[in-house]
């Protein structure tokens, strides 16, 4: 392979990064180097065959990078500090998963000293966008090659040509396509490419199998899940996995997304996100007892700006690290344990222990007694707090009666 140029492809092993192995290297005359960045929706098993597939397809080398620690620590963290929910129902499943792949790949393709890089976006999606802006940056004047996008290829050509180059590969077409990762499932078809119908429970990865109902505890330390159950785990990637676990198999976190995608058009797509959905809501439930009505309320605005500039790809924009440092800081109380019951598609909070709970009876109850201040004390208050709004009202008044 002397002489031949480089290019490290982003492989998944499924039909479109197959065709591309295939195209690169017979068509093009490219040495393909594969990398597969993991980030939590592959088993050991399908790793290995997925690395069979690629060698067998003709790649020089196959990495697989495991990248769901950093994924963690790089973005799933801050979309639990900030509650994120996009359109306040997605928690950004694929979305943030593709920055840490397409860095984890312009990492290798430096490692490698490639020439080129290559994925399989076709013209249609977001994730094309994310790919490409984040390998201009990451990158720069490394050649992009997206042969499924240039050729505008269909499912059924690409088939035709990979049986044509003798290609012997089982790509029937799944009724569903499924995308899964440590921060949830995503789910396409055909009731997808409408805006009339939810999808069918036999689309969803996860069966239902769990009745009745099952009481569970989530401890947060600093705004990190750390124990579930009583359980601590060795990291908040482990619990997450653990509240999957529960969460899951009783169909809580299904819905469907309709929003604005990076190119300007609607899209929907169906998700599973058991785990997300009931640790951003735990989560959420306790800064309400323990952060102050201002920080609550600047959480809420600067965290929906957070997760709309993920959602368009723009990770490495410094913003991304100023607000970081700002809900990293607000952070600092939210500790202590949040009650929850699982039912059959759905689940409730029921309530919060913490040390830092500013319901503290010391200083009064809501709506009983008071401790911090008098009936007097709040009558002066109350009178004080509306004075600037009385001035305008008078003042206004003035001025629209008869001279």
């Amino acid at each position: 392979m002397a002489g031949k140029k480089k290019v490290v492809l982003g492989f998944s092993g499924g039909l479109d990064t197959s065709f591309c192995v295939t195209y690169l290297t017979r068509d093009l005359g490219y040495e393909v180097h594969s990398v597969l960045v993991d980030t939590g929706g592959f088993t050991p098993d399908e790793l290995e065959s997925i690395e069979k597939r690629a060698r067998a397809l003709g790649v020089a080398s196959h990495v697989t990078i495991h990248a769901v620690q950093s994924y963690y620590d790089q973005i799933i963290r801050f979309l639990i500090f900030g509650n994120v929910l996009k359109n306040d129902t997605y928690p950004l499943s694929v979305s943030a998963e593709r920055m840490t792949q397409a860095m984890a790949i312009a990492g290798q393709v430096r490692n490698t000293g490639a020439d080129a890089v290559a994925h399989g976006s076709t013209g249609a999606g977001n994730d094309q966008v994310r790919f490409d802006m984040i390998f201009h940056i990451c990158i720069p004047g490394v050649e992009i090659l997206t042969p499924i996008r240039d050729l505008k290829l269909s499912r059924e050509q690409e088939i035709t040509y990979l049986k044509e180059k003798g290609v012997e590969l089982n790509f029937e077409k799944a009724a569903y396509s499924v995308n899964k990762g440590l921060w949830g499932n995503s789910v396409g078809g055909k009731e997808t490419l409408g805006s009339g119908e939810f999808l069918p429970d036999a689309a969803f990865p996860t069966p239902v199998t769990r009745t009745g109902s099952e009481d569970i505890t989530l401890g947060f330390e600093q705004g990190e899940l750390r124990t579930v159950n009583g359980t601590r785990y060795p990291g908040p990637v482990q619990a997450i996995l653990r509240v999957r676990d529960l969460a899951a198999p009783y169909g809580i976190g299904r819905d469907i997304h309709v929003g604005d995608t990076i190119i300007g058009i609607k899209g929907r797509v169906g998700f599973e996100a058991a785990a997300p959905l009931v640790i951003i809501k735990a989560h959420h439930a306790l800064e309400k007892h323990v952060l102050t009505k201002w920080q609550l309320s600047w959480k809420d605005q600067l965290a929906r700006f957070y997760g709309n500039w993920l959602h368009e790809g723009q990770i490495l924009d410094p913003v991304m690290r100023d607000l970081e440092a700002f809900l990293e800081s607000t952070q600092q109380q939210v500790t202590g344990d949040v009650f929850l019951t699982l039912f059959p598609y759905r689940f409730r909070v029921n309530g919060i222990a913490s040390p830092f709970d500013l319901m503290n009876a010391g200083f009064g109850r809501y709506g009983e007694m008071n401790t911090g201040w008098t009936g007097q004390d709040v009558r002066g208050f109350s009178k004080i707090f509306g004075q600037q709004t009385a001035i305008w009202q008078k003042v206004h008044k003035l001025k629209k009666s008869p001279e």
